[in-house]
């Protein structure tokens, strides 16, 4: 009887750590739940990829936006320097019509000084005082000239030059280089590059075989 009640009574116990413990489910493996556990993942993961999401696509929206600002800068440049060369051709153009309307005034007066001044006769003083006043008014519009850019084109000894002296006239010389411009019939101006009108010249020519023996 005692060895029967002693039977009954023993209770299958088992120990942690023990060889019988129970071992966890080699086929689980998922690692959102692995990170639960050790307090590593889940929410805060998904936090993070997201954040990570959002920095890469604010770098690319900061990369479009810098392209286009340059992009803007150059167009802007583009434009304010046409502008600017716009601005400048049409301020030399109102200036070369205002001046070619002025030269011939300028003509006028400088034929008007050398006639008086070829001329060998006793002037009473007014003439003479009424002759320096003209003096002055023709210098005083060829300085205005000068004040806005406007240049006399080189003439009498020069190379003829087709682009800025017009040839009314040759004569054959045995002085000068044949091309060579050895009067000027009228002044000749211009602006910077811009031709207001060419210079009326006389031009050497070579002499013929008739002049050259005599």
């Amino acid at each position: 009887m005692a060895s029967e009640r002693s039977g009954s009574n023993n209770i299958p116990i088992n120990f942690f750590g023990s060889e019988d413990a129970a071992v966890p489910d080699e086929g689980v493996s998922d690692p959102a739940e692995a990170q639960d556990d050790s307090g590593h993942g889940g929410p805060e993961l998904a936090e993070l990829v997201a954040s990570r999401a959002e920095v890469k696509r604010l770098q690319t929206a900061l990369a479009e936006a810098q392209d286009a600002l340059a992009r803007r800068q150059a167009d802007f440049e583009n434009y304010r320097k046409r502008i600017d060369r716009e601005r400048h051709e049409l301020h030399s153009r109102v200036v070369a019509d205002l001046v070619k309307k002025i030269l011939p005034v300028l003509d006028n007066l400088t034929r008007a000084l050398d006639a008086e001044r070829s001329v060998e006769t006793s002037e009473s003083p007014e003439f003479r005082h009424f002759l320096h006043g003209v003096e002055l008014i023709s210098k005083q519009l060829s300085e205005v000239l000068d004040s806005f850019g406007v240049e006399t084109i080189p003439a009498i000894g020069e190379r003829f030059d087709p682009h800025i002296h017009e040839a009314v006239v040759t004569e054959p010389s045995q002085e000068f280089e044949p091309d060579t411009v050895i009067e000027e019939m009228s002044r000749g101006y211009r602006i910077g590059d811009r031709l207001l009108r060419p210079a009326m010249v006389k031009v050497a020519s070579r002499p013929d075989a008739g002049t050259e023996n005599s």
